[in-house]
């Protein structure tokens, strides 16, 4: 009976009373946090459910520039949040993400198809993540995402890097030695096809002048490419623009874009 309870109110619009954990305030809608596959997961609830139950995923740093998700919030959208650590989008990370994925859609009747928020080293989730799953993907939002982990934290490119963060992928990622590292040929810049085949949309949001997670080294190279395989990349420049500040001030543009494609 609490399984037939819980799917009921899943599926009939209400919003946030299902979930367990502690409740608290989120920018005025009710936050639930509470531990999915061992790791601390967060739900923000929207006040009225948008049909289908759409919701926005975002990868890392949650709650840092989070005008996109508040706007989405309002438009009824769930947010959430899983913390994996960090990790850097590696298999394990996948794996606690694979048991939050299957909560959410299974359990609480979220839509099979979420909205993809990669903000910074969270583009190595939301591509990896896409690249496995492409049927389990809406569209994927990108803002100045790392596409290729050997520029950023690599540092094999124009950019500084950060060995610390470097160092801690090829151990997250089992390669053993770097070498094996930058061979690898399935970061997000070189494993599209999945995507494009899907016809999975992707919006970025891009300081051109980023010094930290280069735009020539990560966007420009995957848009070219997934462009090649047919898919589809809206790209949005603020130019001059380096790391930070992300996000836009006026989140409409990503906002318009995510809810026109969760509604497919």
């Amino acid at each position: 009976m609490r399984i037939v309870w819980v799917l009921a109110l899943a599926l009939s619009g209400t919003a946030g009373a299902e979930f367990p954990g502690a409740q608290s305030d989120y920018h005025g809608f009710a936050r639930h946090d509470f531990a999915v596959d061992g790791r601390n997961a967060i739900v923000v609830a929207p006040k009225a459910v948008a049909a289908g139950k759409p919701w926005i995923w975002r990868a890392e740093f949650f709650d840092h520039r989070p005008e996109a998700d508040l706007a989405l919030l309002g438009k009824g959208f769930h947010l959430a949040y899983i913390d994996v650590g960090n990790t850097f989008g590696c298999p394990e990370a996948m794996g606690h993400w694979a048991v939050f994925y299957t909560t959410l859609t299974e359990q609480y009747g979220f839509s099979k198809k979420p909205a993809l928020e990669g903000l910074s080293r969270g583009g190595l989730y939301v591509y990896n993540w896409a690249a496995a799953h492409p049927d389990k993907v809406g569209c994927i939002y990108g803002d100045n995402p790392v596409c290729d982990f050997k520029s950023w934290p690599g540092g094999k490119g124009k950019g500084p890097g950060s060995p610390d963060d470097w160092k801690k992928l090829i151990q997250d990622y089992k390669f053993g030695a770097e070498a094996n590292a930058l061979a690898y040929a399935k970061n997000p810049i070189d494993n599209l096809k999945p995507l494009a085949d899907a016809k999975i949309p992707l919006i970025h949001v891009c300081g051109d002048a980023d010094e930290v997670v280069p735009f020539e080294e990560n966007t420009v190279i995957l848009k070219a490419r997934y462009e090649q395989l047919g898919g589809s990349l809206t790209l949005i420049v603020k130019k001059g623009f380096k790391h930070h500040p992300h996000g836009l001030d006026d989140p409409a543009p990503v906002v318009d874009f995510i809810v026109k494609h969760a509604a497919k």
